[in-house]
């Protein structure tokens, strides 16, 4: 069973999904056999390369509201969190461009696969929201990207360029070809989909839900009949 992501590195309702969704793996009987892939989707493809100013003045002009307002909404997404157990700085984020992080991610996904995808978007979530890093920021993305178990070289060289910068709009298109306005979404089996970060039950029952139809249990109908097997063959009677 295949599980994909949109999501992006500067959503915190993101990282509070992944974390619902992860909770709902472990409890999961097959979760060995379900592989989770992310993909790229750019909250602000506008925004500065190297943020200085904070999220939350953005925001607030962004939606029409005070700072304090905004500051308030923000706290109780902190406390929503923290229930997660992240601890997020909100307070101290910057508005930054996400798309360099979005090429490593799929650097990522193609040198190593999930598994390495998987490691590097929890760096840069943890970057991002526990210590308040600039994701957009080339050697905050360098030393999350060498630290999760890319080949410093090639990140450098990826840094450098615009590779997999088509793959990333790929992404934002399939997003929309999806109807997805926001993030995180995500998509099971190319069948179902689910917006924004839900309470792990619903992930629970969404992963039983497509499990079971992926994997149909065989009903056997009448009762116990003369048969064949390893030791030989019935015989009526005998």
């Amino acid at each position: 069973m295949r599980i994909e992501i949109w999501s992006d590195v500067v959503c915190p309702w993101c990282f509070v999904g992944k974390r619902r969704l992860e909770k709902a793996l472990a409890g999961f009987e097959h979760a060995d056999e379900v592989e989770v892939v992310y993909r790229s989707f750019e909250l602000d493809p506008s925004a500065p390369q190297h943020g200085h100013e904070l999220t939350t003045a953005v925001l607030a002009r962004k939606y029409g509201r005070g700072e304090a307002e905004m500051r308030q909404m923000q706290e109780q997404l902190v406390e929503v969190a923290a229930q997660e157990g992240l601890e997020m700085r909100l307070f101290e984020n910057v508005h930054t461009r996400t798309v360099d992080a979005h090429r490593l991610l799929h650097l990522a996904l193609e040198t190593g696969g999930p598994a390495l995808q998987r490691e590097l978007k929890e760096a840069l979530l943890a970057a991002y929201f526990l210590r308040a890093e600039d994701v957009g920021d080339h050697e905050v993305l360098r030393t999350a990207a060498v630290g999760a178990g890319l080949d410093a070289a090639r990140v450098d060289e990826v840094l450098a360029g615009d590779a997999y910068a088509e793959a990333v709009a790929a992404d934002v298109a399939q997003a929309r070809a999806y109807g997805a306005t926001g993030v995180p979404f995500f998509v099971v089996d190319a069948r179902y989909g689910v917006s924004g970060a839900q309470p792990t039950e619903v992930f629970d029952q969404l992963l039983r839900q497509a499990w079971a139809e992926s994997h149909p249990t065989l009903v056997q109908v009448g009762g116990d009949a003369e048969a064949c097997g390893p030791d030989g063959c019935a015989v009526p009677g005998a």
